[in-house]
């Protein structure tokens, strides 16, 4: 229950984060995050993981959806040499991921320094 409270309770607060401040305010959300829930270092991974992970995703359909997917059709085609707009997007969602896991990750071993 922690665990799912804790993804949903980072992809809320970094998403509003995320509207006043940069990209990274998000890894800043899952490492505090994660610090103060006491989380071990494998939940507090993919606690972050799938925090930011669904964010950007909902972030990424939002924006994309109305566009008929001609930014990340272009942008597909630029990166990958195929235009399909799904490869960009999963893409986006790894890296949010990743950047999110790592960084409540870290909250995690620092809680454990402390």
């Amino acid at each position: 229950m922690r665990f799912l409270f804790t993804i949903l309770l980072i992809a809320i607060v970094a998403g509003i984060a995320e509207c006043f401040g940069p990209w990274w305010v998000a890894a800043l959300v899952a490492g505090l995050s994660c610090y103060f829930a006491r989380m071990h270092s494998g939940k507090a991974f993919l606690a972050g993981f799938f925090g930011i992970a669904l964010l950007w995703l909902i972030v990424a359909l939002w924006r994309d959806i109305p566009n008929g997917h001609l930014l990340s059709q272009k942008m597909a085609m630029l990166l990958f040499k195929q235009p399909t707009p799904a490869l960009f997007l999963m893409v986006t969602v790894l890296l949010g991921g990743i950047v999110g896991g790592l960084s409540a990750w870290a909250g995690a071993q620092l809680r454990k320094l402390a």
